[in-house]
């Protein structure tokens, strides 16, 4: 079958058959007469997608619990691909680089028939607001939708809160498959009540909770499922549009996964983590309910090979451990105070900036941030694109008091706040003047190897500087 399927004008050949989206059909008349078109509708008829798919939403925390699933399908034997912001992964193997958190319709068709020739009987994939919104994930049938949580975050795009966050929902809503939400996230939260939807939680009590936990060193918690109330959620029917009852579609080996008896209408499991962190307890607890649902497995199994799980590359990755620092690629308010809330025990110094060309609301809120929680502030540039970067520190420094901006020390809690634009220079001075027994935390770029400037585009990678700068000091 002609395979030769492009949704880019520009790339049109004499064999060529074009994929008309919402995004391209403008270019329509700029094709020649006697290319044939199809409509998103035909994908399935050229590209396999026949393959359990993973969805994972939020405004932090998708590419982590992605991850995590990955690992522990992988670590029990299965066959599995992972797409995301680091690229492209089948079987531990990367097949593409980084790109777009979730790429275009047609390459994502592209992405999961590559899974299923691969013989990968799952696809775990990252799902953006982006994608959301411009349909990008169109067609597709997800047997797992995961909703981590909802701040605000990309609102250069989605200019309102509302939008943002009615798009998130739109993605759960959506579909017959079952769909996971933290209860603990109020925006979430109110899905409960919607079918095939499932909670995990730590304040609140959902059907994944923890009894006792600690994050010292790391996580250690008891976890317990609550397999009853997972059976009782699935088995529901609903109500269409002539009004008469149809049961939803759930596949039976999900039945088969969860069964039960008057023994074991709950599982318990002893789970120990090198993540740090709250919010990767959050994290791990989405993952480990997703498979315990898609697999048979019991609970301690699987919560045994999530030891395994060393994290992603650039989220809460510890680069030093005398001195402690760690990179994150916390870019948002709600970010940040989860990684310093994970450091509660330490006295924190902390870089960081805000991209360029992006929601400037969340700017002044990164400030207020950063001086309710650490002690020494070294703000600097991040992505500053297009922008001045004078102007996004600006904004930044607004969201703290008048007279924090100082080269000393301010009060009697001693916040001492500085500029450095060069990020190296932001990094190195703040390696240089860290107490002993402090962390120091470089926020917002992760794993990122690259610095984008309005004239340039240079190579910086926050673990590199850190690194060097360390070797310099030994």
């Amino acid at each position: 079958m002609n395979r030769n399927i492009t949704d880019d004008s520009r790339q049109v050949k004499e064999d060529s058959i074009f994929l008309v989206t919402p995004q391209n059909e403008r270019f329509l008349a700029t094709l020649p007469k006697h290319i044939p078109t199809i409509q998103r509708e035909d994908l399935k008829q050229y590209y396999c997608t026949n393959i359990k798919i993973i969805g994972i939403t939020g405004t932090n925390g998708k590419t982590t619990t992605a991850a995590a699933i990955y690992s522990m399908l992988l670590d029990m034997g299965y066959n599995v691909a992972l797409l995301g912001t680091r690229g492209m992964f089948v079987n531990n193997k990367q097949i593409k680089p980084k790109g777009l958190t979730t790429p275009k319709l047609l390459e994502l068709y592209q992405d999961i028939d590559m899974a299923v020739q691969s013989q990968c009987e799952y696809f775990i994939m990252e799902v953006s607001s982006h994608a959301i919104k411009q349909e990008r994930i169109f067609g597709l049938d997800f047997c797992i939708k995961i909703l981590t949580n909802i701040t605000s975050d990309h609102l250069d795009y989605h200019k309102t809160w509302e939008d943002y966050a009615q798009t998130k929902l739109k993605f759960l809503r959506e579909g017959n498959g079952i769909k996971i939400i933290n209860l603990d996230d109020v925006s979430g939260a109110t899905m409960r009540f919607f079918p095939n939807v499932l909670t995990y939680g730590i304040e609140s009590k959902g059907d994944c909770l923890v009894d006792a936990y600690s994050l010292k060193d790391g996580i250690f918690t008891q976890i317990h499922i609550r397999l009853e109330s997972v059976l009782q959620k699935i088995r529901h029917y609903n109500v269409d549009s002539n009004n008469s009852k149809s049961y939803q579609t759930i596949p039976t080996e999900i039945y088969n996964n969860l069964s039960i008896n008057n023994e074991n209408k709950q599982e318990s499991g002893i789970l120990s983590s090198h993540l740090f962190g709250l919010f990767n307890l959050y994290n791990l607890m989405a993952a480990i309910l997703a498979v315990r649902i898609i697999v048979k497995k019991k609970l301690q199994e699987i919560c045994d090979v999530i030891s395994n799980f060393g994290g992603v590359a650039g989220r809460m990755e510890i680069v030093s451990i005398k001195p402690l620092i760690i990179v994150d690629f916390a870019h948002t308010a709600d970010g940040m105070q989860k990684v310093f809330e994970s450091f509660k025990a330490k006295k924190i110094s902390v870089v960081f900036g805000a991209g360029g060309n992006r929601d400037v609301s969340k700017r002044p809120k990164m400030g207020t941030c950063a001086y309710n929680y650490a002690h020494k502030i070294y703000v600097t540039n991040d992505n500053p694109r297009d922008e001045k970067p004078e102007k996004i520190v600006e904004d930044i420094l607004s969201g703290m008091p008048h007279n924090a901006y100082t080269d000393e020390a301010q009060d009697n809690i001693q916040k001492d706040v500085k500029v450095i634009l060069d990020r190296g220079l932001a990094i190195r001075t703040a390696i240089l003047e860290l107490p002993k027994d402090w962390v120091l935390l470089v926020l917002g770029k992760g794993d990122e190897c690259l610095q984008v400037f309005h004239d340039q585009t240079i190579h910086f990678s926050d673990k590199e500087c850190i690194l060097e700068v360390l070797q310099t000091l030994t």
